[in-house]
């Protein structure tokens, strides 16, 4: 798949195009050492096929449920994920830090 941020938005703009439903999560902050930057971005679709990347695999899976949840909901969330987070144990940042993803539903 694609990971540059225009074959990404181009895949997103195709899933809208096609009516599916999608959601845009965005590395807003980090703190430590985060593997992505802020601004990387993930795209997800309804069937959980997603686009980018917001940690090199560390929290991918939680940021595509939590979109999936805001695709339905259609209410943006802040994430946030870190080594004292109450999730560390089940997705984590192996390099330690915090990261905070928004994710928001694509109309």
């Amino acid at each position: 798949m694609p990971s540059n941020d225009d074959s990404l938005f181009e895949v997103l703009r195709q899933w809208r195009a096609a009516g599916k439903p999608a959601a845009l999560a965005t590395v807003v902050s980090t703190w430590g050492s985060s593997p992505r930057p802020e601004g990387s971005h993930l795209v997800v679709d309804a069937d959980g096929l997603f686009v980018g990347s917001v940690s090199g695999g560390c929290i991918e899976g939680a940021v595509i449920e939590a979109a999936q949840e805001v695709m339905q909901s259609r209410q943006p969330r802040l994430l946030e994920f870190g080594v004292s987070d109450e999730q560390a144990w089940q997705v984590g940042l192996a390099c330690g830090g915090r990261v905070q993803v928004f994710v928001e539903p694509v109309e």
